[in-house]
């Protein structure tokens, strides 16, 4: 099927139906609700098989997405459309609602443009995430009927025409010099080689789902489907992922850049801009950003030092950095340990959720240890609305005194309350509440670590260093990723940094370090996000005096779900001033 000829034809169909919408005197409500309604259902068709846990229709699915050029080059003809009639509409003419789905809206269809004007498919992977892993999530969907399990293998057979066109895009970004650099690639290779050294096939990732078929299908269709898959994986992902093996071995690894700056890549200090916009939703130049980032390292530095003297210990920072990074007491034993520590801080937070937040989820999340083939290069742990990811490989890298803030961060009240209050919005459309806007997420995770303490989480003084820590670790990012991608800095100086200011595994920091490298910008939507939370609390506290309330205000902050820093604040300072008039009417 040729997907580029139904993107094109779509194209035309939307400006069709705007032209007539216009035509008729369809109101700029009508014509803005007609525009993002038709896109997204088309962006939704483009993307197949896709790990996302909130994509509902991905059981129908029965094949993954359509990534050559050709695809994509109609993609940014189909958006650039978008952003053209777009132009043609008005905010202050639509709905109060409407203007806030037009400020989402308009710089999520830029973003989206702006990554395939600058090519970035081709170069589908970071030192963190990378295409080959991402795939084995959906695995993780459980199959709840025969047709699902059947467009499942289908998806399984397209591995290998999926893996050629991402090797393709590979190679022309080879070709460019548009790659990850290689000082960060070391070892990546065993993310995929790992794919292909199953004894069995049905110890493989990709059998997950079929260890376990719903009681409603048949017992002989069972063991036909449960033969498929392993044909599919026998003979169609094995070979894809060893074929992609060699070509990273022999040509990306090989071939890869030998610069670290994202301002080093093509057109690299306009990308670079670009990711700063798309990941901070913020106009901030790199000189400005890596001062904000000095400044709260400093801060940060004098907290932590009055911990450490509360805690007694004798000696300087890097002796105390020392002594938690070697000491027994602070690690676990195994990774049950790790696991049911993470849950009895997660249940000791859901004991107090009632008194900081009026509206609370009816989603729940379980915790899960991060799957074999991801957790070498993983981040200590990583969440979303249905499942907190808990690395629990390598425990030596793994200090219990990080475990309350990460766990605050990742689960509830952080990603993955926010998650599903954002999932459970039935009120706004689906290019909201099924996307992700980076420095609101994880700007409101970093709020939650520091409102634990508030919460009353933090247990002992190392816990509450480990909280200093992690605040330390996002700001410090600041500084590294500025300093990596527009300061010329050196992966050596980016580490000693790091390992410097922070309590973290030397396995961290270097895994970190090179996530900052091969993924810019994307490092600073933290602590900028987090800043401006704490702002707008201030703001509301000191404007509001005794009449402020904490859940009111939490609120306030989640009811709009993951938008721009600049929208937020716009929605608190209409809070505050909804909170005066309703305390002068009283």
């Amino acid at each position: 099927m040729n997907y580029a000829r139904i993107i094109l034809f779509c194209v035309a169909a939307l400006g069709a139906a705007l032209v007539h919408a216009q035509d008729h005197g369809a109101s700029a409500d009508q014509r803005f609700e007609a525009l993002y309604k038709a896109e997204w259902t088309w962006r939704e068709a483009q993307f197949p098989g896709r790990d996302d846990e909130d994509r509902e229709s991905a059981d129908a699915d029965t094949r993954l997405p359509d990534v050559g050029p050709t695809a994509q080059t109609a993609r940014l003809k189909y958006w650039d459309g978008v952003l053209k009639q777009l132009e043609a509409i008005d905010p202050k003419q639509l709905s109060a609602a409407n203007r806030v789905n037009f400020a989402v809206y308009k710089p999520q269809v830029e973003n989206l443009a702006a990554g395939v004007r600058f090519r970035d498919y081709e170069m589908p992977l970071n030192s963190d995430t990378q295409f080959w892993t991402s795939l084995r999530f959906m695995a993780d969907r459980p199959l709840k009927s025969a047709a699902a399990a059947r467009n499942y293998i289908a998806r399984l057979n397209d591995v290998p025409r999926y893996f050629d066109q991402q090797t393709a895009n590979m190679r022309a970004g080879l070709k460019r010099g548009f790659t990850v650099p290689r000082a960060v690639l070391d070892g990546r290779d065993e993310s995929i080689a790992i794919f292909t050294r199953s004894a069995k096939t049905e110890d493989s990732d990709f059998y997950k789902p079929f260890a376990k078929l719903p009681s409603t299908i048949a017992a002989d269709e069972q063991a036909a489907l449960r033969a498929d898959c392993a044909k599919a994986i026998r003979e169609r992902v094995v070979p894809a992922y060893a074929k992609l093996l060699k070509f990273f071995r022999d040509e990306y690894l090989p071939h890869a850049r030998t610069t670290l700056a994202a301002e080093a890549l093509p057109d690299g200090k306009a990308f670079y801009r670009q990711q700063i916009r798309e990941y901070t939703t913020l106009d901030l130049d790199p000189e400005t950003i890596h001062e904000i980032g000095l400044k709260e390292v400093a801060r940060i530095e004098a907290q932590m030092r009055e911990v450490m003297q509360q805690i007694g210990f004798k000696g300087d920072f890097p002796a105390f950095q020392k002594f938690l990074r070697s000491d027994p007491q602070f690690y676990a034993k195994t990774p049950e340990e790790l696991l049911m520590r993470a849950s009895w801080i997660a249940k000791r937070v859901d004991a107090k959720l009632k008194d900081y937040f009026g509206l609370l989820p009816r989603g729940r999340f379980g915790i899960e240890p991060v799957p074999p083939s991801l957790a070498p290069f993983w981040t200590a742990g990583r969440g979303g609305r249905q499942t907190y990811w808990l690395n629990t490989y390598d425990l030596p890298s793994r200090p219990l005194f990080n475990l309350t803030a990460l766990t605050l961060h990742e689960s509830a009240p952080g990603h993955a309350l926010q998650g599903a209050l954002t999932y459970e919005s039935k009120a706004q459309p689906e290019f909201r509440t099924k996307n992700y806007i980076s420095a609101y997420g994880e700007g409101w995770a970093l709020y939650c670590e520091k409102l634990g303490k508030e919460m009353g989480i933090y247990q002992t003084p190392y816990d509450d260093f480990g909280r200093l820590s992690y605040e330390m670790w996002r700001a410090a990012r600041l500084v590294i990723d500025t300093g990596v991608h527009h300061e010329g800095w050196t992966r050596a100086k980016a580490i000693d940094y790091l390992a410097s200011h922070t309590a973290l595994s030397q396995h961290e920091v270097e895994t970190e370090v090179d996530r900052y490298i091969s993924w810019p910008g994307q490092a600073l939507s933290y602590k900028l996000g987090e800043i401006k939370i704490v702002e707008l609390r201030a703001r509301a506290e000191k404007e509001l005096g005794t009449r402020f309330d904490i859940r009111a205000f939490h609120d306030a902050v989640l009811e709009l779900g993951s938008v721009p820093l600049p929208l937020l604040e716009q929605r608190i300072d209409a809070f505050i001033a909804e909170q005066k008039a309703k305390a002068e009417k009283s």
